[in-house]
Order: structure tokens, then sequence, then C-alpha cells
């Protein structure tokens, strides 16, 4: 079985702030949280040691996010957000009535927005594999996890300002 790899699009604003992350989480960030388990284990029966074990679900979870945030920066694609041309690609801002009521998202990645407001689905979820390639104007239809039919049309397409 062949593994597909997944580039990701960053905005080089993006991957500054999650390289600057990346390297807070392996250095300090293991740091303070071998410290933390180390003095729960000092404490005395591990068993019984409700700091130790959650310093070490903390641990596996930083890990986790070491290793998701390393694979992320070594696939990503770092440019500027493409300029919208009234078709739906990574990086653009859709407004689109989806299943009668009006949506304003991101296609792309979370870690694109960063701290906007703004809902974010990726390409590879049913509604952005639907949408990818559709000019303003443009219905489409896809299956929602549950089974259900949902319409889909695109009414602007706009160039992400990180806001």
């Amino acid at each position: 079985m062949s593994e597909q790899i997944q580039e990701t699009f960053l905005t080089q604003q993006a991957f500054d702030r999650l390289q600057a992350e990346l390297e807070h989480l392996s250095t300090t960030g293991r740091e303070e949280i071998a410290k933390r388990i180390e003095a729960a284990r000092e404490e005395g029966d591990l068993k019984e040691n409700g700091g130790y074990h959650a310093a070490k679900d903390e641990q596996g979870k930083q890990e986790a996010r070491i290793r998701t945030l390393t694979q992320m920066l070594r696939d990503a694609k770092v440019s500027e957000a493409p300029e919208s041309n009234g078709v739906v690609e990574s990086g653009t801002v859709i407004s689109a009535v989806v299943a009668g009521g009006e949506e304003r998202f991101l296609l792309g990645s979370r870690e694109i927005a960063g701290n906007t407001d703004l809902d974010v689905y990726s390409e590879g979820s049913p509604l952005g594999a639907a949408i990818l390639g559709l000019k303003i104007g443009e219905t489409t239809t896809y299956e929602a996890p549950n089974g259900k039919e949902i319409t889909v049309s695109i009414t602007a397409v706009e160039t992400y300002t990180g806001s």
C-alpha cells in the first residue's frame, strides 16, 4: 500500500508561526513536561498518582503535535494566497449557499486561518472535494457523511487576506 503525501498550502506567516510552535514544543516544551513527569514520579506510587498520569497524557499529545507539525512543514507548499480568479482553489475564501443557507469559509488547512473566525474545510472533505475547481455561479451536489445529498452553489470566491 503506497502512502499518499498530503501537500498543505501555507502562507509564509502561517509557516513561520507553525515553525516557531514546533521549535518551542521540541525544546522548551519537552523540557517542561519532562520536569513535570519527574516531579510527579518523586511523589511516590505511580499507580495512584494523578499528576503523573496527567503529565504523561500531555506528553503524548505534545509528541503527536510535534509529529503532525513536522510532517506538515516538510510537505508544505509555502506561497501567498492565490489571487481570486473566480475559481475555487486551496487558500481562497468561498461564499456559497450550502443546503439552503449562506456560508463563508476558507478552503484549505485550519493552520492557514490562525486566529480568524472563518470556518475551514479541507480540500479532502466531502464539501471541499465537491467544490474544488468550481466557478462563481456553478452548482454541484455532494454526499454528506450521513448519506444525504447536499446542494452547493458558489456565490463568491475571494483572495484570502488573513482575516
